[in-house]
């Protein structure tokens, strides 16, 4: 008579893999303790092999909270195994080497090879497809430059900074203490300091491992004021001047925006506020640190170039920007209009991309909000140009800068100098395992874990940090000399190309709008970027009717 199977049949009969762990496992332990005898000590080795498994199946049996463990006791703990795993095998295992993200194998690999002083050359041509549709090209001349400047500097900083200061071509982007390690954010400073470049702090203050070494340093200045707030959370600007006018500090940065996470604030739970990141942030210790998605400071554009000029004079003088990720183009076109009318100037912008790194963002927020590197780039270009402005308030591009090549891309569509994150953290020997949001990163670069951190030893690492901005820009000077030019400043929009299908190309000035110097102020050709400036409100940054 056929019937509804028992729970006891159907446990047997469905649950074939967990059955057959379970069945092997009594059986290897049955013959092995026969085999060596019950009075033999290598039996007890046997049977604590064994019990453990049978033990963490039963509990998996018996367990009501997931049902894969509950339908598949003991072998379905192999899929969490095989998933924490993954990440750790997919880039050495799975991945080709142009594959890979947020960086390829082979972008990885350049960054290693430079920082290690490595033969970084590639052999046999190109593995890009130079007919894709993704393929985009460097003009280069048939008369190279012959006595092309190697190592040439920005000098940033208008008329109404009393300090300026010469950058470098390639830079440290912003990195938090705190979301990397101590030993991380010395060897990058020291690294900094050896080749002659500057730090930028991130917006989680500034920290004794920033000033340590000596190297430059950017302090970034976010919402929360890290570093020179009050007891509510505004800024104070004595804590600033005490601060800003530390040798080592040699420009700020107010940041409105990260291209990975922006608009978006963040909360250090209390548990992590321990007695030393309060002392450097400027909050309780032991209680929740937030970080608004907002400013309180200032609320209007005219409002942010006050807030600037502010901390200019509290510096001593040192040059003051911005660095924001493009979302509505009049918001950013109402900044550089209230410099016109104000005639209070930022003596920098920097331009994050939405292809940016973060410890940790809300993944609609990574995936989906925020503007593309060269779309922003292009925008705060021609607003500048389009004013009259360029030149005298220079302009940054940070977002995925691992190459001497890239330098020059952006440069071609108006960058001054770069920032990079990520690539440097590659120098300091990070594997890309994506875990730097779980305080468990296995190089110890972002973790707090003192363990980890160990083996990232700083006088070492801080010597690839060098060597790789170093052979970074050795390989932008080979770019600009094969270009026939003298610096990377000469670089135009008709030195990019970019392909559209496999028979046509076009050089960016004929896919994109750039104006003449002073065109918005008179009138722009291009009906966008027209609107666009007539939408600009320098008392708001509501759009204009």
């Amino acid at each position: 008579m056929s019937g509804r199977p028992t729970l006891t049949q159907a446990l047997w009969r469905d649950h074939a893999l967990s059955r057959n762990v379970l069945l092997f496992g009594a059986l290897a332990g049955t013959i092995g303790t026969i085999a060596v005898g019950w009075d033999h000590p290598g039996a007890w080795w046997l049977l604590l092999l064994f019990l453990p498994l049978l033990l963490i199946t039963v509990i998996d049996l018996a367990q009501t909270h997931h049902s894969l463990r509950r339908n598949y006791p003991g072998s379905a703990r192999l899929r969490w195994f095989f998933e924490w795993l993954r990440p750790f095998l997919r880039s050495y295992i799975v991945e080709s080497d142009l594959d890979g993200r947020p960086f390829s194998h082979d972008e990885r690999a350049l960054v290693y090879a430079r920082a290690k002083g490595d033969v970084s050359t590639h052999p046999f041509g190109t593995e890009l497809d130079v007919y894709s549709e993704e393929y985009e090209w460097l003009a280069h001349s048939i008369a190279p430059t012959r006595n092309a400047e190697r190592y040439t500097r920005v000098t940033v900083g208008t008329d109404q900074c009393s300090r300026p200061y010469q950058a470098a071509r390639l830079n440290i982007s912003a990195m938090s203490f705190g979301a990397l390690s101590a030993n991380a954010i010395e060897a990058l400073n020291l690294g900094a300091r050896i080749g002659g470049f500057y730090h930028d702090t991130g917006e989680g203050g500034l920290s004794p491992y920033h000033l340590k070494h000596g190297g430059d340093v950017v302090w970034e200045i976010g919402s929360g004021y890290f570093g020179c707030r009050d007891a509510k959370g505004d800024f104070h600007p004595e804590h600033f001047r005490e601060r800003a006018g530390h040798d080592a500090v040699v420009m700020t940065e107010i940041k409105l925006s990260q291209g990975a996470k922006p608009g978006h604030g963040g909360l250090l739970p209390g548990a992590k506020v321990t007695a030393e990141i309060a002392k450097i942030r400027d909050v309780p210790e032991g209680e929740d640190c937030l970080s608004p998605a907002y400013h309180t400071a200032f609320s209007t554009p005219r409002g942010l170039l006050e807030f600037a000029a502010r901390m200019r004079d509290l510096s001593g003088g040192k040059p003051v920007g911005i660095k924001l990720c493009v979302g509505y183009p009049h918001e950013l076109f109402a900044v550089v209009k209230a410099m016109v009318e104000t005639e209070i100037l930022l003596d920098f912008i920097v331009i994050d991309g939405a292809e940016g790194g973060t410890g940790a963002a809300p993944t609609e927020l990574s995936d989906r909000v925020g503007m593309p590197l060269r779309e922003g780039l292009m925008l705060a270009s021609n607003a500048l140009v389009g004013t009259n402005l360029k030149g005298r308030v220079k302009l940054a591009a940070s977002g995925k800068v691992n190459s001497g090549a890239a330098i020059a891309m952006n440069a071609a569509l108006g960058a001054d100098w770069c920032n990079a994150a990520r690539p440097f953290m590659f120098s300091l020997g990070c594997v890309q395992s994506l875990r730097c949001h779980t305080d468990t990163c296995p190089t110890g670069i972002a973790t707090q874990s003192l363990a980890r951190q160990r083996g990232l030893v700083v006088p070492e690492k801080a010597e690839r940090v060098a060597r790789f901005q170093k052979a970074t820009l050795d390989a932008l000077h080979d770019i600009v000399v094969a270009a026939g030019l003298s610096t990377p400043d000469e670089f135009t929009p008709d030195s990019l190309r970019q392909r559209i299908n496999a028979s046509e190309m076009r050089s960016f000035d004929e896919l994109y709008p750039f104006v003449a110097p002073g065109e918005l102020l008179d009138g722009a050709r291009d009906p966008r970027l027209a609107a666009w400036w007539r939408q600009a409100d320098p008392e708001s940054f509501a759009r204009r009717a």
